[in-house]
């Protein structure tokens, strides 16, 4: 495997393999802004640009595909609501300027220093947080009801089929899949629940048709909000620690060791640009993307190349003003049943970090850090200061990182 060729090459006859790459990732990409509120077609430009600019960053060595990030899900939908895109957008953009300040301590300190900080104990219940939170949007969803459950959009018993024959093809996919199938069970989930959706005419295509074909995405700039970042800042920490668990991966696929060249350091300072830009046009922040890895492992292309060509396939997508208007059209149950897989993975892999992680969880300091993080998110806890307010998963993660500094080790 270590022999396998790994070296940059951008050539015209890589292109369909690089869209290719591209639509293995489609159904993860589009479901964030399409949840969110945030644009598709600014989704698909600052993801192409994002991974330029990280391959830029790493030297063109690595080869990865960054998009829409699912940790950051329910801090979007909550910032959306609360403050307005723009708003949203600034706290969105510190993520970024966080990992590049993770990369940094990790230049000065090595790798290890992530583990010091931000252990599993502390990450494993935020990332666990964050899919308990977004539960009731998944179910809501699933019955054909606005993500506050405030409003029946579908008739709940059509909603039902749909969003569970949804669920039912993501879940048969990812287990019993062949090749690149394997490798798209959301997309699959999607054109399934669509396809049902078109039998029950709940469709509307009236924005597709009024959608013209050449559109510049609707960018949105940031405005400044402190509170937008102190919420949402502690959220990236956790898909911090997951991309050098990523970088690993891709490395046991390439027989290459990325750790030590380009350097972690740099791969995450990449991500983190690749954040900030896409918070500054309004996209929702990148993360590397392991159904991508999936496919460079399953067809053995190696090139970092290809990367470059999947993103700009996605900035060419981007201008496509009915693409954006195609995926506005999918209906909520479609989006609820893989949502509740979705969201539902989101818990257990922060579980299975804890399990890996090999500590006893009822041990006093442990018990104490997880329980806290853990009923602090899901519960709502906030604290107030005049205007100022911390509360969700923002307040869930600091105050895990400020008890795993301050409790006392056990002593053996």
């Amino acid at each position: 495997m270590s022999n396998v060729n790994t070296e940059y090459s951008f050539r015209l006859k890589d292109c369909l393999l690089g869209a290719q790459m591209l639509f293995v990732a489609f159904g993860a990409l589009v479901l964030v802004p399409l949840l969110t509120g945030l644009n598709p077609n600014v989704a698909f430009f600052t993801a192409g640009v994002g991974t330029l600019l990280f391959q830029l960053v790493t030297k063109r060595s690595v080869p990865i595909f960054l998009a829409s990030s699912f940790a950051f899900i329910a801090p979007i939908i909550y910032g959306v609501q609360t403050w307005g895109i723009p708003a949203t957008m600034c706290g969105l953009a510190a993520s970024g300027f966080l990992y590049m300040g993770l990369s940094l301590l990790i230049k000065m300190q090595g790798p290890q220093i992530l583990e010091r900080v931000l252990p599993t104990i502390v990450t494993g219940p935020v990332v666990m947080v964050i899919g308990l939170m977004l539960a009731p949007v998944a179910v809501f969803n699933a019955l054909g009801k606005t993500g506050d459950g405030a409003i029946q959009l579908i008739p709940e018993s059509t909603a039902l089929i749909i969003s569970m024959a949804s669920l039912g093809t993501t879940i048969l996919i990812s287990l019993c899949g062949k090749g690149m199938l394997r490798l798209i069970p959301i997309l699959c989930g999607i054109v399934v629940g669509y396809t049902l959706s078109l039998f029950y005419g709940i469709v509307d295509f009236s924005p597709v048709i009024n959608a013209p074909w050449f559109a510049v995405p609707n960018f949105v700039t940031p405005e400044w909000n402190w509170e937008a970042i102190l919420y949402i800042v502690p959220v990236a920490i956790a898909p911090a620690i997951e991309h050098v668990g990523d970088v690993l991966a891709i490395g046991a696929v390439t027989g290459k060791n990325y750790i030590k060249e380009p350097g972690v350091h740099r791969t995450m300072f990449g991500d983190g640009i690749a954040t900030t830009f896409a918070s500054m046009l309004g996209g929702p922040p990148n993360t590397t993307y392991s159904e991508v890895t999936g496919a460079v492992a399953l067809t053995k292309s190696f090139n970092p190349g290809i990367m470059t060509w999947a993103a700009i396939v996605a900035i060419c997508l981007a201008f496509v003003g009915k693409l954006g208007a195609v995926l506005a059209t999918i209906p909520v149950p479609v989006m609820g049943g893989i949502l509740v897989l979705l969201f539902g993975t989101i818990v257990v892999v922060g579980m299975n970090s804890l399990v890996r992680a090999g500590q006893d969880l009822m041990e006093p300091r442990n018990l104490a850090i997880i329980a806290v993080i853990l009923v602090f998110g899901v519960g709502g806890m906030a604290f107030h200061a005049g205007a100022f307010s911390l509360k969700g998963i923002g307040l869930a993660g600091i105050i895990g990182i400020i008890l795993n500094l301050i409790l006392p080790k056990h002593r053996t």
